[in-house]
């Protein structure tokens, strides 16, 4: 009898530690969702900092990359991740997150290091189509220019009304001759994969909306929502 009670809390332990890999899947993505969250509340709350809700209500897409971490000294690089959502351009609905990543270089009179909350609004349907593609490389194939800040500002600069991503950030650290020029977003497939069980496409998730919600993805849309207008 004993015997039999030792054999099935083995097989138990057994089981439960098969099991713990694929309980860990996507809590990182999950993570990185509340932390895009995070900084989307926080940037809209910076009042004469804040992105315009004018410009975010206009928008095709919206992407955050929490903590992008820059750092250099006469040549940069810089590194992070992020998410993006796509409103649906009938309904107004916004599309659960699918994963990003940036990467890349530049050169100029710099110095230190910093942690970069990166903002993109995707401005119009040629933008979002550059973005959501496998690689996307600033200002190569797509024009992305800083955008205006303040609630009652309005993108009226010629450069503004032609880019068609206008780019906010939020710096914590020291750092100069910042640029984003150069740098490379790439789908991040294997996040998919942790997060909704298939390393679907950015597009997939985003324009086909593939994947269903899972957690915290409803949070993300109802920030979104909030913050831009449209559904969650």
């Amino acid at each position: 009898m004993n015997t039999s009670r030792i054999a099935a809390s083995v097989a138990l332990a057994v089981v439960a530690l098969a099991a713990q890999p694929f309980a860990q899947e996507g809590v990182k993505e999950s993570d990185r969702v509340r932390e895009a969250i995070t900084v989307l509340e926080e940037v809209m709350g910076a009042g004469d900092s804040a992105v315009p809700r004018n410009i975010l209500e206009r928008a095709e897409a919206i992407a955050v990359f929490p903590s992008l971490v820059k750092a250099g000294f006469v040549v940069g690089g810089q590194r992070g991740h992020g998410i993006i959502s796509v409103r649906d351009p009938k309904s107004g609905a916004w599309s659960s997150p699918a994963f990003l990543t940036i990467t890349g270089g530049s050169i100029g009179l710099q110095i230190g290091a910093q942690a970069v909350d990166l903002v993109l609004v995707v401005q119009n349907r040629r933008g979002l189509d550059q973005l959501i593609q496998n690689q996307f490389k600033i200002g190569a194939d797509a024009s992305v220019a800083a955008g205006p800040v303040g609630r009652d500002a309005s993108a009226s600069t010629d450069i503004q009304l032609r880019a068609q991503i206008l780019s906010y950030s939020r710096t914590r650290g020291l750092f100069a001759g910042v640029t984003l020029n150069g740098s490379t977003i790439r789908q991040d497939r294997d996040a998919n994969e942790r997060f909704y069980g298939i390393a679907y496409r950015t597009k997939a998730i985003a324009v086909e909306r593939l994947g269903g919600s899972p957690v915290p993805s409803a949070d993300w849309r109802a920030a979104l929502a909030k913050h831009a207008g449209g559904i969650p």
